[in-house]
């Protein structure tokens, strides 16, 4: 195997344990048993548990905003949506194990690429979506980013609920996300209040 090659396995098992087991109950030992390869191996390629971690989250994070970023083709905020939704369910059911990855713990010495940085990402796109909408129905632009967090993590939040169960059909969840999100969205009150509690 070369030198290419032995570091493609190396993440592609790191990927699997990382899914099965999580970041801290995963060893060295164990991916280099897989591997049929000794210790050393994996730190001559990444310097040790961490570094192959790291590798393996940025490949994840990298393909599922990829997958995204590629889905959003419409100009209609509705139908971003939706593409939005089912390009996420579609990463979830082609990656299992590359978004279990992301949605465990992460490893104490990661600063990025934990799940919820990879909202982040997902929703400073959709900001700028929601930025744009809002100012033609008069909304304050300002607040964009807030919709965009409380709708991506409604999206990831089920996501993840669905990873389990896989009912109903992943297109049947799209659609409930956005018919929550989307009649949720075209009845907003401009200027909206609780009724418990007054607000300042």
């Amino acid at each position: 195997m070369s030198a290419t090659q032995r570091r493609e396995q190396l993440i592609l098992i790191g990927r699997q344990l990382f899914a099965e087991r999580g970041f801290d109950a995963t060893s060295v030992e164990e991916v280099a048993a897989r591997a049929k390869v000794s210790k050393p191996v994996v730190y001559e390629h990444f310097g040790g548990k961490e570094g192959l971690y790291a590798v393996v989250v940025d490949r994840e994070v990298r393909a599922m905003l990829d997958r995204i970023t590629t889905a959003l083709t419409a100009g209609h905020p509705r139908e971003l949506l939706e593409q939005a939704a089912l390009a996420l369910l579609d990463y979830i059911e082609a990656e299992t194990d590359g978004f279990r990855v992301l949605v465990r713990e992460s490893s104490p010495m990661a600063s990025s690429g934990s799940f919820s940085s990879v909202l982040n990402d997902v929703a400073h796109q959709v900001e700028h979506i929601l930025g744009a909408e809002f100012k033609t129905r008069n909304y304050d632009p300002r607040l964009a980013e807030l919709y965009a967090q409380a709708l991506v993590g409604m999206v990831a939040l089920v996501g993840r609920w669905w990873l389990e169960v896989r009912k109903p059909r992943k297109e049947a969840v799209a659609a409930h996300l956005v018919n929550l999100a989307w009649n949720g969205l075209s009845h907003l009150e401009q200027k909206p209040a609780l009724l418990t509690r007054k607000t300042r």
